[in-house]
């Protein structure tokens, strides 16, 4: 902080700190507790052992959670990263009147409480006759995901010359080679860093699936329904593999960025 007071400087120091000790704390009790050798919830463990990672993975009901929550994340974050793309290349590149609605529109969902999200595709759902099946819960998370895709590619083709297309345009390439050859290679990290986000996104999503996801189970929602019934201990070593899932994904957008960004600074 520029011309800021020393004390000013601790403080805002002192108050990041905290803030991340704060979220770190859960973290660093649930991963231990996961290799408990304890029959119950308990900490500090007693001693280490791998007998909850054995229990979930030899439970057919967990694995079925995952491979659901795989499959479904796959193809919403595929369909949010379409309908996001192309919605943050039409309102960058468009010109057009209310264009600041309609892009409110599309950030709605990441606005407006979950909870009444989830009321509106419960009954939208209903009156199409999906709710409750695997294309309803597609089509929900999708939903739930095109803003986090919207922000991250609005971003990167704002910053993308707009020049480079109008070149690729004057020689005759048409809109769709365009596209494929001269701006997606461009935008690649930033796809890929959209895609990432739109799949923790729905990996995790856990109030509109319960309210929708009928018979299907997902990670999430399993774990929501094993807290309600009995406090499992191999709920922590499902929370301790999503906490490392979520950890390499953003480590690998990092590292993808970053490495983007040099790349850039050697071509200019």
């Amino acid at each position: 902080m520029i011309g800021a007071s020393p004390w000013s400087r601790r403080l805002l120091a002192a108050s990041g700190i905290f803030g991340l000790v704060f979220l770190a704390v859960p973290i660093l009790i649930v991963i231990p507790m996961s290799f408990s050798s304890a029959r119950a919830l308990t900490f500090p463990p007693p001693g280490l052992s791998l007998r909850w990672y054995a229990a979930l993975f030899g439970d057919s009901r967990w694995m079925e959670a995952m491979a659901t929550s795989a499959i479904l994340a796959v193809l919403a974050s595929i369909a949010a990263l379409l309908l996001g793309g192309l919605a943050a290349y039409g309102l960058r590149r468009g010109s057009f009147r209310g264009r600041d609605g309609a892009e409110g529109n599309f950030m709605a969902p990441l606005i407006i409480p979950t909870i009444i999200v989830s009321i509106a595709l419960y009954l939208g759902l209903a009156r199409v006759g999906l709710l409750g099946s695997f294309l309803g819960l597609v089509v929900a998370h999708t939903v739930l995901n095109v803003p986090l895709v919207l922000m991250v590619m609005g971003v990167a083709i704002r910053e993308f010359d707009p020049r480079i297309e109008q070149v690729a345009w004057s020689l005759g390439a048409s809109w769709s080679h365009t596209m494929t050859r001269v701006v997606l290679p461009n935008l690649a990290p930033s796809v890929f860093a959209a895609w990432i986000f739109a799949f923790i996104g729905s990996f995790d999503e856990v109030i509109v699936t319960s309210f929708i996801a009928g018979r299907y189970q997902t990670v999430p929602k399993k774990m929501f329904n094993e807290l309600i019934l009995e406090v499992n201990p191999t709920i922590t070593a499902v929370a301790t593999l999503l906490i490392g899932l979520t950890v390499l994904a953003l480590a690998a957008v990092a590292a993808i960025l970053a490495r983007a960004g040099k790349l850039k600074q050697t071509l200019v």
